[in-house]
């Protein structure tokens, strides 16, 4: 599936978070929300991401807006990383399906074709989606770069 526009609805999703609380795009309406998608748990890339929106906490709470992680790795797994961590918000677990596919990866369109050392294999590519309190895609940030992009996601939100 392919990437959601910016002025679409966001998909609807319910999916547990790191201590096994079932979280529903439709009990967030009326309210921002930050959703980004990252590939694995503890992984440099993922860890320093997870980390810019931990010290940059405040600030997201401060412009009352939820900040969620997703990545296809288990609830178990989340509460791990969490803890190591020390995340202060709130990561999602979707697991694959029968068919080895991420449900909500796919809505969002970020399960896709990667490469690495020329072997191709799915993944998800880091993207991050500001929902606004209308439930549409106000802004879309794709194939994440990390340093600074919890700085460009706030300062998106302020022009929310």
């Amino acid at each position: 599936m392919p990437l959601i526009d910016i002025g679409r609805k966001a998909p609807a999703f319910a999916l547990q978070d790191q201590d096994g609380t079932k979280h529903a795009l439709k009990d967030l309406a009326g309210k921002a929300v930050v959703l980004y998608f990252y590939p694995k748990d503890d992984t440099s890339g993922c860890t320093a991401e997870a980390c810019q929106f931990r010290d940059q906490a405040p600030d997201f709470k401060k412009s009352k807006v939820m900040v969620f992680g997703v990545s296809p790795d288990s609830v178990e797994s989340h509460r791990k990383f969490v803890d190591k961590h020390e995340l202060n918000f709130t990561l999602l677990a979707d697991p694959k399906d029968a068919e080895g596919d991420p449900k909500v990866c796919m809505k969002y369109g970020v399960w896709q074709e990667k490469s690495m050392y020329g072997r191709k294999y799915m993944g998800v590519v880091r993207t991050t989606y500001l929902i606004g309190p209308d439930g549409k895609v106000a802004e879309r940030w794709d194939k994440v770069k990390v340093p600074g992009h919890a700085d460009a996601v706030l300062e998106a939100i302020r022009e929310l």
